[in-house]
């Protein structure tokens, strides 16, 4: 028979563990509901891997009733040397894990740059933060209807690494719980449409022009199980690709649409490419670089130049491709729930003339306007957006919206990486 641990013994233990154990590093989550005031930092770097965009962000009030506070935004481009790797690794038809792995690792360190550096230009301290929710960088994104009625996702960008650099507890790989619920894991930005855009006077529809495009739909006085999103297809990847292919990787964007300015879209051509299958499967639907990235681009410029096609004028027919698939998707699936009063744009395609002139002739009558005319900068919204979805994390709460991402249920999305303890 073992004889019990003399008392003194476990007295001895306990009487040193106060000094030689690290504090809780989850104390400042426990009581998280019970707050009426966060910080949140939200980072966000889209498809097009040109930069990282992050928000510091007030929250005040209990969850899906926070208002959040914009309360500083700071832009941090990518090295051209890591863009181009994010860019390789995410075109490539095979990846050693081992790169995967360093790149990872990384986009952890700049992400964790860019906060501390966002937090020293707001004069703050990271123990002043509650959190990071961390989007990460799309790597692979397969969609349901391309993957066999499951979708699967990958975004890179260490959250242990990000929470070491930083102390701050970190909120992150959001979108694979909505895939196990079913969904495509995309798009996650329209509960915070609705929260912050819905109207009683107008049926809004926030647009975003990343290097995917993608609509939120917020019907006039609409309740949440009427908002509907979707990806519409191409934003500003395709561009992009193009002028790396044109320039031979001295350029990588048709810097405010000059390019695609300059020749004349082809209508032939673009009936062609509205023909996608894509463009005819109804909500929930998205998309990614691996239907429309560096592989299209490579093939609408043969095509194009084989029809006789300038340079420019390929540029002008994805720029109207861009413009006539969002309008597509608006008359076909948006318009029928309750119409359309207007179209709010944000991402980086706002800067391209080009594709906002032919979003404005093709969406006529109804209004187009930059998402700044309701009080938010349009540079900042996804990062904001992700702020708001940690908040909803932390608070145990739902970030999803079925009717969007098509998931069986609403579902509490992201992993949590503790920072240091406080």
């Amino acid at each position: 028979m073992k004889r019990a641990r003399p008392p003194a013994a476990a007295a001895s233990v306990a009487s040193t563990t106060p000094r030689s154990m690290p504090g809780d590093a989850l104390a400042h989550l426990r009581d998280y509901r019970e707050r009426h005031e966060h910080r949140i930092v939200g980072l966000m770097s889209g498809t097009s891997a040109d930069a990282i965009d992050a928000a510091l962000v007030r929250l005040t009030g209990p969850g899906l009733e926070a208002s959040p506070k914009l309360m500083a935004y700071r832009e941090t481009p990518l090295d051209p040397s890591l863009r181009q790797e994010v860019l390789a690794v995410a075109g490539a038809d095979e990846v050693a894990p081992e790169r995967l792995m360093r790149l990872d690792r990384t986009l952890g360190e700049v992400y964790a740059r860019a906060v501390i550096e966002l937090l020293a230009e707001a004069g703050l301290t990271p123990d002043q933060v509650d959190a990071i929710g961390c989007h990460g960088q799309t790597i692979r994104h397969l969609p349901r209807a391309a993957s066999g009625g499951e979708a699967h996702t990958l975004q890179l960008g260490s959250a242990s690494v990000v929470a070491e650099q930083t102390g701050i507890t970190v909120v992150s790989d959001f979108r694979s719980r909505d895939t196990a619920a079913g969904g495509e894991g995309a798009p996650l930005v329209p509960l915070v449409d609705w929260r912050l855009f819905g109207s009683i006077h107008e049926s809004r529809v926030l647009l975003n022009l990343g290097g995917m495009a993608n609509v939120t739909y917020l019907p006039r006085n609409g309740t949440l199980d009427r908002v509907l999103a979707l990806d519409t297809g191409p934003g500003n990847a395709v561009l992009d690709g193009l002028v790396r292919l044109h320039t031979g990787g001295a350029l990588h964007r048709d810097e405010m649409g000059a390019g695609a300015a300059r020749g004349s879209s082809s209508e032939g051509l673009l009936t062609e490419l509205l023909a996608d299958p894509f463009f005819a499967i109804p909500p929930p639907r998205s998309t990614g670089r691996e239907r429309f990235g560096e592989h299209y681009a490579r093939k609408l410029s043969g095509v194009g130049r084989a029809m006789g096609l300038s340079d420019e004028d390929v540029l002008a027919t994805a720029a109207e491709l861009t413009a006539a698939s969002v309008a597509q998707a608006i008359e076909m699936y948006l318009k029928p729930r309750g119409g359309v009063d207007a179209v709010y744009a944000s991402g980086g395609g706002i800067h391209n003339a080009a594709i906002m002139a032919a979003l404005e002739r093709r969406l006529a009558p109804v209004r187009l306007m930059l998402l700044s005319e309701l009080g938010m900068v349009p540079e900042a919204k996804e990062a904001l957006a992700f702020a708001f979805l940690a908040h909803q994390t932390l608070s145990g709460l739902p970030g999803n919206i079925p009717e969007g991402t098509g998931a069986r249920h609403p579902v509490v999305l992201g992993h949590i990486t503790p920072g240091s303890p406080r």
